[in-house]
């Protein structure tokens, strides 16, 4: 049974919904009733069917219409696709890995066949099928990198590793929250996170570094990581913070429901076989408050959060503008009662 995409919109008139089934299966990021950074990373393997885990890769009702939004922003700035000349072999690695995703989870979407160089692909909800030559440039309409990151959700940093570091040297980059790849091509791991608080002093980024420059080829790793949007904008970057920015100050306690959104992050790490880079998806979830408050634990635990967030998150996060009004429509769903462990709904 395939996927049933969704015609909709993350601009403009914001028709963007989720459908009930996908409410429950968002990857609600608090596992408990209080946040704080942590090295919270985890083996990316398989998780339950019918959860965002069921597929290494996933594809979900959005699709459609968030290959369509990346379109719109890449005709607006090109830059936010960019590769540097020696993540050329990163790129068709990237290639091959979403690819074989993608036809391994959804055979009924996308098909990837091979005789030796000669690859077929198809991608029947996007009307693709494309013969090319695999490591020949030429082939393609666009760069590899650039070619399948068109056609996957979420977006791709390739990092390549030297000098005991990560370095930011690719990516597809359109449905950040406000960084920017433009600015960041080019740096090393520290530099790029030098504007989060907190997590420098506990050492966090010491630690993650560690761990990731000895990922194994075959056995990613993911973590979750959250921050919160003011319409279901998927483009919040910093380049067009003029449009995005002005929202934090629309929000009133009738509109909470509506416009506020958790915007979680699936963020996961596989090391590319023939480059030896890594490549970092960053999957983005969008659901707003009257969607997830329809699951009374996540109303709960969520009003606990947001409440109790130390203030330098808070303002890191941008939430400090519209967080009271939050926190005071939040408490209204809060009985106070004791939440069950783990992130899933009841």
């Amino acid at each position: 049974m395939g996927i049933t995409f969704r015609k909709e919109t993350f601009r403009d008139d914001y028709t963007f919904r989720n459908s009930p089934e996908h409410i429950r299966r968002f990857p609600f990021p608090f596992n408990e009733d209080s946040y704080m950074y942590a090295v919270n990373i985890e083996p990316h393997v398989v998780g339950p069917k019918g959860s965002v885990l069921e597929n290494l890769i996933d594809v979900d009702e959005h699709y459609v219409a968030e290959m369509q939004d990346r379109a719109l922003v890449l005709a607006e700035d090109p830059l936010r696709c960019q590769s540097l000349p020696h993540m050329t072999l990163a790129g068709w690695d990237l290639l091959e890995l979403l690819m074989e995703q993608q036809a391994l989870g959804y055979p009924e979407h996308f098909t990837l066949e091979r005789n030796g160089d000669r690859w077929r692909w198809i991608n029947r909800p996007l009307g693709i099928d494309d013969t090319f030559t695999f490591g020949d440039t030429s082939t393609l309409p666009y760069g590899p990198m650039e070619y399948i990151t068109r056609q996957s959700q979420g977006d791709f940093c390739i990092l390549d590793q030297r000098d005991g570091n990560l370095w930011m040297d690719a990516g597809m980059v359109t449905t950040q929250a406000d960084w920017s790849l433009d600015f960041d091509i080019g740096m090393n791991f520290f530099e790029w996170h030098a504007p989060v608080p907190l997590a420098h002093e506990k050492g966090i980024f010491t630690r993650a570094l560690k761990f990731l420059t000895n990922i194994q080829q075959g056995k990613p790793a993911r973590r979750l990581n959250w921050t919160m949007t003011i319409n279901p904008r998927l483009d919040t970057s910093p380049e067009n913070y003029h449009k995005w920015g002005p929202d934090r100050a629309t929000v009133t306690p009738e509109n909470v429901g509506q416009k506020v959104h958790l915007r979680v992050e699936l963020q996961s790490f596989w090391r590319l076989p023939r480059s030896n880079a890594i490549v970092f998806p960053i999957r983005c979830y969008l659901i707003k408050m009257d969607e997830l408050v329809t699951q009374p634990k996540w109303a709960r635990r969520l009003h606990r959060v947001i409440r109790d967030l130390p203030e330098e998150l808070a303002t890191y996060k941008g939430l400090t503008r519209y967080r009271p009004t939050l926190v005071e429509w939040l408490s209204k769903l809060d009985d106070g009662r004791p939440t069950s462990p783990g992130f899933g709904p009841d």
